[in-house]
């Protein structure tokens, strides 16, 4: 049911919602990254590599080859960072990724992934 806004001239619906994905501030990042599958037993054997496109306290943008299965869920590996993220794949278009991360993370944690962007000589 749509709720009313506080002017209530407009009404809002999740159809004109904006996506949870676009909400919160995205930064570039242009870092590898790996997808590390959870597999039975969580276990972690399986990876595959990716370039963490955008990011932001809320979720990533993400490429991987076109060709690839991206699982559902799973562990995202920043290069650098011994950290692992859990997350939720929200939608794919070819080889882009939109995922969400399964809880928000820390901003200084984020701030740190963006200034490592900075230190690299890529």
């Amino acid at each position: 049911m749509p709720t009313m806004t506080p002017d209530m001239t407009k009404t809002i619906s999740p159809k004109t919602a904006i996506p949870r994905d676009k909400i919160y501030e995205q930064f570039t990042i242009d870092r590898p990254g790996k997808i590390i599958f959870v597999e039975h037993h969580l276990s972690t054997k399986a990876n595959l590599r990716c370039l963490i496109r955008k990011m932001s306290i809320y979720g990533a943008e993400l490429e991987v080859s076109p060709y690839l299965t991206v699982p559902g869920h799973f562990f995202l590996e920043i290069l650098g960072i011994r950290d692992e993220i859990g997350c939720t794949l929200i939608r794919r278009e070819e080889e882009k990724l939109t995922i969400g991360f399964n809880m928000l993370i820390d901003p200084e944690f984020l701030h740190h992934v963006i200034r490592l962007g900075f230190g690299s000589n890529d």
